[in-house]
């Protein structure tokens, strides 16, 4: 077993947290609370001496020792791609030591490209990844035999695809020929250069938003027109989504209006409906009202017909001539009879002779 001991060398006797098992399990009772330590200079100071193992030993295991295992890499702008790759590596065999060396900014100028993050800031986000046992700083770009006596390698990790730089069609060439190379897979849809393109692509809306966070233009190598350009996008997208609010509130507004509507229309519907119904069954064609007409109009024709008579005890119309010294109103203007009724002119004489003798 490999251990980390005090000075940062390490102790293949024995080390009770280091990995023995797949997937960095750690034995029980101790967690992962310091980050992966800095190879020294000098070689591994190692009790047992170092021999080479071969890819069938390391699958089968070896308990006196881990396999050490060696990925290298640029690691800028360190994402899941990387931490998969390294995941991989660490899980190549049972019993892994995992060595991650990453090169310097001089060496990748030189050979890549200019880097976003420094060397430092490299160096720091590899030795935080949990699959990470050891970080060596300014890593060659090719790897040598004496690199690989001096850190005790066994195997080299890496993508199998052909990495064609400084001269070479593919520099791990000689570690596939020496049977040391062991495939990993990449993370396909993420890598450093989508995520440089991706800030390419959309410089003007980063840019935007790190000067409303407080940048100034000169942090940012943005011009004077510029600067005032994005400061005058950045209102008017304020004010966009002023507006926005304002049209979200209107809507929900006038949802609520609408909606209120329409139960005020569904009320008054079912109101209209009741009083039509109501009226029908008041005025309608067998309604109340007509039978109550019809029962009206034949009590009016039959009193009509048959008309009361007079009351049998009513007492006899008498006349007073001591009361009435005129002489009465039809006397002085009696009612002609009509010439074209005979019978009204005989009545009319004989009322006379009775009015003349009950005058004698």
């Amino acid at each position: 077993m490999v251990g980390r001991t005090s000075n940062g060398t390490h102790d293949y006797a024995c080390d009770p947290v280091a990995p023995v098992a797949v997937g960095h399990r750690r034995e029980s009772g101790t967690m992962l609370t310091e980050p992966a330590i800095f190879a020294k200079d000098t070689s591994c100071e190692c009790h047992a001496p170092h021999e080479r193992l071969s890819i069938a030993q390391a699958r089968r295991g070896t308990p006196d020792r881990p396999v050490r295992v060696y990925a290298d890499g640029i690691f800028d702008l360190f994402h899941s791609g990387h931490a998969r790759a390294l995941m991989q590596a660490k899980n190549l065999f049972p019993n892994a030591y995992l060595i991650v060396g990453v090169c310097s900014d001089e060496l990748t100028h030189k050979y890549k490209g200019f880097t976003v993050m420094t060397e430092d800031e490299r160096y720091e986000a590899l030795r935080h990844c949990r699959y990470v046992d050891e970080v060596v700083r300014d890593a060659p770009w090719t790897l040598t035999q004496d690199f690989l006596e001096k850190h005790k390698i066994d195997f080299v990790a890496h993508d199998d695809i052909p990495y064609s730089s400084a001269g070479t069609e593919d520099v791990y060439k000689h570690i596939k020929e020496a049977g040391m190379f062991v495939p990993t897979q990449r993370t396909e849809g993420i890598s450093t250069s989508d995520l440089i393109t991706r800030i390419v692509r959309d410089y003007d809306l980063y840019a935007r938003r790190n000067l409303q966070r407080g940048y100034t233009a000169k942090e940012l190598n943005v011009s004077f027109i510029n600067e005032k350009k994005y400061r005058l996008q950045n209102q008017v997208d304020r004010m966009k989504e002023k507006v926005k609010t304002v049209e979200e509130k209107s809507k929900h507004f006038v949802y609520r209006v609408e909606e209120k509507s329409h139960d005020l229309i569904q009320k008054w519907e079912e109101k209209s409906r009741e009083f039509i119904g109501n009226f029908l069954e008041l005025f309608g064609p067998d309604g109340t009202w007509k039978q109550v007409f019809s029962e009206r109009s034949g009590r009016m024709i039959s009193y009509a017909l048959s008309p009361h008579g007079s009351p049998s005890n009513s007492p006899p119309r008498q006349l007073s001539l001591s009361r009435s010294p005129s002489p009465p109103s039809r006397w002085l203007h009696p009612r002609p009879a009509s010439p074209s009724s005979p019978k009204g002119a005989s009545a009319s004489f004989s009322s006379m002779s009775e009015e003349d003798e009950n005058e004698k």
